[in-house]
């Protein structure tokens, strides 16, 4: 497992989507944060998703506690806005 915390600066709009598979459904959500002039792709589901899509903003400064995927996206565990 290669876990990350990082803070950053949220850049880019907020992107919430429903994933349907069968029965069952999923929320995602998807944008970027700037960190060091670098720029990363961040994802969380269900909750997280929730939480982002309701409490988040562009330029919002957050701390992010999650995964780095292989394609380097970061997969959200756990977001706090400071």
């Amino acid at each position: 497992m290669n876990e990350i915390f990082i803070i950053g600066k949220v850049v880019s709009k907020i992107e919430y989507k429903f994933i349907i598979n069968s029965k069952k459904y999923f929320a995602k959500v998807e944008f970027i944060i700037e960190l060091n002039k670098q720029e990363f792709k961040v994802k969380g589901y269900n909750n997280v998703a929730d939480f982002c899509y309701r409490k988040l903003k562009k330029n919002n400064k957050v701390f992010v506690n999650g995964e780095i995927e292989n394609n380097m996206i970061i997969k959200v565990k756990n977001i706090k806005i400071m």
